[in-house]
């Protein structure tokens, strides 16, 4: 099948109902939330992450990788043994979604979070996220959100949010 063939190929459909929701399977990169005392003294108090939200270590370790800006799909597939398309059968049987678009939706959810929370450069931003470059970055919140990255943590922040939670 040449590229052209298999870009002309319907999208797969999910016929059965996705074990999991993005929400449910993200892991939060926030290891540590401000709270304030009686007296209104503030502290961080430790995060309880969920580092396995499915029970299936090798998707767990991929959330865990995407959580920390690795998004290189053959070298994590390269660990397991697997081909890129064992893996992305595995997102899709699990969540309904092809790995590709999930890789996306989980990055631009990580983006969203550490533009909401914390007060990084954007470049680290992208960083962070797994999208790439600071110009990269750019190019993929515009295009997904239709907002550049700066409008974007603007619509975002709430009023307190800047500081709430630490990567």
């Amino acid at each position: 099948m040449t590229y052209f063939e298999w870009e002309k190929r319907p999208p797969r459909e999910f016929r059965g109902k996705p074990q999991w929701t993005l929400d449910e399977l993200y892991i939060s990169p926030f290891t540590a939330r401000r709270r304030y005392d009686e007296e209104g003294v503030m502290h961080y108090d430790e995060v309880e992450r969920r580092l396995h939200p499915t029970g299936v270590d090798v998707m767990d370790h991929y959330l865990r990788r995407l959580t920390e800006g690795k998004d290189e799909v053959k070298s994590f597939c390269k660990i397991y043994g697997l081909r890129t398309e064992d893996l992305d059968a595995l997102i899709f049987i699990l969540t309904g979604m092809s790995g590709p678009d999930f890789r996306m939706a989980y990055q631009l959810r990580l983006a969203d979070d550490l533009l909401r929370y914390t007060d990084l450069p954007l470049a680290e931003v992208a960083r962070r996220s797994g999208l790439g470059s600071h110009t990269n970055f750019c190019v993929v919140i515009r295009r997904e959100r239709k907002q550049t990255p700066t409008e974007r943590r603007t619509a975002l922040r709430q009023r307190g949010d800047a500081g709430r939670y630490r990567v």
